[in-house]
């Protein structure tokens, strides 16, 4: 297997060549539109059955051979992030206000390398469903395409993605059973007192005292509240209030990001939370509202789909470059909507370092793909393709 990443290096040109194009043209999330065509008209050209629309802006490529009964589902993401880009790379973006800082272009890139290489050469047997997902990066696209009925058009007996890893060795491949990325939700609160002088605040009840306060109690939510054992985030990004030194205004507002790994302790964030919120402000006499949504679920990597990607990776990268069981992630990802309907696994492809070993994370104006990866990704693809097509313990 490891002959794949020399066979897949040697055409990784054309693929770092439409990455860098996808990079130029970046589209928000179900807007997709000049990136899903592409991936639709190169999936047609090498004789994939394509949707094009599912989930708005979402393409599925299916590939059959054989009488095979196995059908595998690998997906990648398509949409950019509204940040202006700063990497001062000749390929940055030309959609003002918009790039690729997550590395979106880089997944379909090596996805679509995968896909031209099965189609020509790939040894399977069995159903490929590739799946191109719009509107990852909170939008919640991989709903959508599940409710316009991805799984039941497509059925699939596992599913896998990958994400770039920066501060990970370039190239390594990172696995973890179980929980892995943490659910998201967000808090919007508004806190309303009475406005008043700065002057004279005994006339007035001022919301950001109160506010302050809350602030400061919400902390102890996650040091008191929860097992020290467990993942929980409890950030207050958005805080405000008031329009100048000495008038006390008459309400706050403020916006929470809450993240959990465990179902039970997501529940337990959000009875603090309101609970906390809604007494602290009393006690200033302030009236709370509290508008909790909750946002994607905590992501599970399924234990046999994972031994058989660990396989997979292990196989085509020998053990040094392999991370079997690595940390969770308190980022979130919509594709644990994917996995709550399909048994799979959630990857991670190290996206190595910056200048002087600096990590330059996603959802940064200075990011960038590592284009190395492109030749590395759509191996493993091809490879985990190829094992599960043809010995699967679904099959």
């Amino acid at each position: 297997m490891k002959l794949l990443i020399s066979e897949l290096a040697r055409r990784a040109d054309e693929f770092v060549a439409l990455r860098r194009d996808i990079h130029q043209n970046p589209e928000l999330g179900f807007n997709e539109h000049r990136t899903s065509e592409l991936v639709a008209q190169k999936l047609a050209t090498w004789g994939y059955e394509v949707e094009r629309g599912l989930g708005g802006t979402g393409v599925v490529g299916q590939l059959r051979r054989g009488d095979g009964k196995a059908r595998l589902g690998i997906r990648a993401d398509m949409d950019a992030l509204p940040i202006e880009e700063q990497s001062g790379k000749s390929y940055s973006s030309g959609n003002h206000g918009i790039m690729h800082a997550c590395g979106h272009d880089g997944h379909t890139a090596m996805l679509l390398a995968a896909a031209k290489y099965l189609a020509e050469e790939g040894k399977f047997c069995g159903t490929l469903n590739l799946i191109f997902q719009p509107a990852e990066e909170g939008l919640g696209g991989a709903t959508r395409m599940l409710d316009d009925g991805l799984f039941e058009k497509y059925p699939c007996d596992a599913v896998f993605a990958a994400h770039n890893a920066p501060g990970l060795p370039q190239g390594y491949l990172a696995f973890r059973t179980g929980p892995t990325m943490a659910s998201s939700d967000r808090v919007m609160v508004t806190l309303s007192g009475v406005g008043g002088h700065g002057a004279m605040p005994h006339k007035a009840i001022d919301p950001i005292v109160a506010g302050a306060s809350i602030v400061m109690a919400l902390q102890t939510i996650v040091s008191r509240n929860v097992d020290p054992a467990l993942v929980a985030v409890v950030t207050v990004g958005m805080f405000h209030g008031g329009t100048a030194c000495n008038v006390i205004p008459d309400s706050v507002t403020m916006e929470l990001t809450v993240r959990a790994l465990d179902p039970d302790v997501r529940n337990t964030l959000e009875s603090r939370i309101t609970a906390l919120i809604r007494s602290q402000a009393e006690s200033f006499g302030v009236k709370a509202d509290i508008d909790y949504k909750r946002g994607y679920a905590v992501l599970v990597n399924s234990p046999a789909e994972t031994d058989f990607a660990r396989g997979v990776a292990l196989d085509l990268l020998g053990p040094e470059k392999v991370i079997l069981h690595g940390p969770p992630v308190s980022g979130s990802e919509d594709f644990a909507f994917m996995l709550e309907k399909c048994p799979g696994c959630y990857l991670f492809i190290g996206n190595g370092f910056g200048e002087a070993g600096s990590i330059c994370e996603v959802h940064n104006p200075h990011y960038d793909f590592n284009d190395a990866n492109v030749a590395i990704g759509s191996a493993y693809w091809v490879g985990l393709a190829e094992k599960f097509l043809s010995d699967s313990p679904t099959a």
